[in-house]
């Protein structure tokens, strides 16, 4: 088996999120391989101080270097990169976050179209039974919405939209986007301390 985690980064608002994802897989010591689409691309530029270049290549120098990962640790693949591991059941990574993740990107998934690798990244994930993790940030969601989601549900799929919590008190931006990325971590078997858990007493 194969036992890195894949990582999709959509179109979706959220890029925080996904950059403090992998910035914590990296500093679990995960391997991870990763896919971007072209508005997620977009939206990284457009929400963080981070430009990306365009290839696959280049992009895993920059976010390695960004992320402090070791040599190799970080793999990126392209979105018509057909003979990636993430492609084939026999490579399947034993998990896979689609963080942020579109609804266009949700009705693929649930409805079995493979448009692009992280399309079919996922709809190997479902079938070969490993832990897939879609975080959709969309407001407000549509009847189409929530029935792709239940769909999805059904099938094992976790659903966990990035609201983060209030109980812990955030100051900072940063702790709101660290509840989040826990919960996904939490889902992944990784253990975590990035947020503060319900009845834990303040050490502050």
């Amino acid at each position: 088996m194969n036992h890195a985690i894949a990582v999709a980064i959509t179109g979706a608002s959220g890029a925080a999120y996904a950059l403090r994802l992998l910035k914590a897989l990296v500093d679990a010591g995960e391997q991870i391989h990763l896919m971007i689409s072209a508005p997620g691309q977009v939206v990284i530029g457009m929400e963080t101080e981070l430009r990306l270049p365009g290839r696959p290549a280049e992009i895993r120098r920059v976010l390695g270097d960004y992320l402090g990962a070791a040599d190799g640790q970080l793999q990126v693949f392209g979105r018509e990169e057909w003979t990636a591991p993430v492609a084939s059941g026999s490579a399947a990574p034993r998990a896979m976050v689609v963080c942020p993740c579109t609804t266009g990107t949700l009705a693929n998934i649930a409805n079995g179209i493979c448009s692009n690798l992280i399309d079919r990244a996922a709809d190997v994930v479902v079938k070969e039974g490993r832990r897939l993790v879609l975080v959709p940030r969309e407001t407000p969601l549509s009847a189409i919405h929530l029935e792709n989601m239940l769909k999805l549900a059904r099938l094992g799929v976790v659903i966990l939209p990035p609201s983060p919590g209030f109980y812990q008190q955030p100051e900072t931006i940063g702790e709101l986007v660290d509840f989040v990325v826990g919960r996904i971590l939490d889902q992944l078997g990784i253990d975590n301390t990035l947020s503060p858990r319900w009845g834990e007493p303040d050490e502050g």
